[in-house]
């Protein structure tokens, strides 16, 4: 299998070709730092993105307070998250931090808010 990505760590925004088979990869290329490689390599193996999203909360005018994730989460489960998070509903008032759900999806991955 081949996967091409364009390298977000630094400005240069290599494209960057990595070649495998399942989670063993045989060839990297395109990279012109070792950081890339990193990059590369994770994102074939265990690609994670930090999840951004709203939840509904109660005891005052907005209707929805912004939360995040504490830490990259597996991208693979990003939807099934979406989906516990969708039936969540806190009480005002929040503080920046406080967290919504603790070890989401047993991820070691906490949800928080990101607004009071």
């Amino acid at each position: 299998m081949q996967k091409t990505l364009t390298c977000i760590i630094c400005p240069v925004g290599c494209e960057i070709t990595v070649t495998g088979i399942d989670k063993t990869i045989e060839k990297i290329e395109g990279n012109e730092c070792k950081r890339g490689i990193q990059y590369a390599t994770n994102e074939f193996i265990d690609p994670r993105r930090i999840l951004t999203t709203t939840v509904k909360i109660d005891g005052t005018n907005l209707p929805v307070v912004s939360v995040r994730s504490d830490k990259p989460l597996p991208k693979n489960i990003i939807f099934n998250c979406m989906e516990v998070l969708k039936k969540v509903c806190i009480q005002a008032p929040v503080k920046i931090g406080q967290v919504v759900i603790e070890n989401i999806l047993d991820t070691g991955v906490n949800i928080i808010t990101t607004r009071c």
